[in-house]
């Protein structure tokens, strides 16, 4: 958590000033991103919530995500996490919302992507995707870096938005 906690910080301070909120949608990182942004003091000015979809019946009933929907969409993709995003920013009504998916090892997916592949995607006024390619399955590691990662392209987008 000491490397999520600074970037999360950041994050939260963006957060507040701006009045705004998110939700996160979490896979492989396993909710270490919604635990850092709630780490932060006066987190509930703009955490309106998080979940970890780890399977098909959580993704249906978490994110209403239906299979058809999903039509071309492979799973560990970034616009599998964009879609993620954007459907946890339509169920909780935020302004900011948070995807990611991916395969933290020691082995890869069933979907064919290695460990150490993440897709992480932002949704918001200003959205943003990225595949991360750590090369190594070392599951924690690879959860704490998917988190980071996630992290910092929230305070890229916080950033960069008007």
């Amino acid at each position: 958590m000491e490397t999520l906690l600074p970037i999360a910080a950041c994050a939260g301070a963006l957060l507040k000033a701006r009045g705004e909120t998110i939700a996160v949608a979490e896979s492989s990182a396993g909710g270490l991103v919604s635990a850092a942004l709630l780490a932060v003091p006066g987190a509930s000015a703009y955490f309106l919530g998080g979940t970890v979809v780890y399977t098909r019946v959580a993704r249906e009933a978490l994110l209403a995500i239906p299979p058809e929907r999903l039509d071309g969409v492979p799973p560990s993709t970034e616009a599998y996490a964009a879609m993620m995003a954007e459907g946890m920013r339509q169920r909780l009504g935020t302004v900011w919302a948070l995807g990611e998916t991916g395969a933290t090892g020691p082995a890869g997916n069933r979907y064919g992507f290695p460990a150490g592949h993440a897709c992480l995607a932002v949704a918001g006024p200003v959205s943003r995707t990225l595949t991360v390619e750590t090369g190594h399955g070392d599951r924690v590691v690879n959860m704490r870096e998917f988190g980071a990662r996630l992290l910092g392209l929230l305070v890229e987008a916080l950033e960069a938005a008007p």
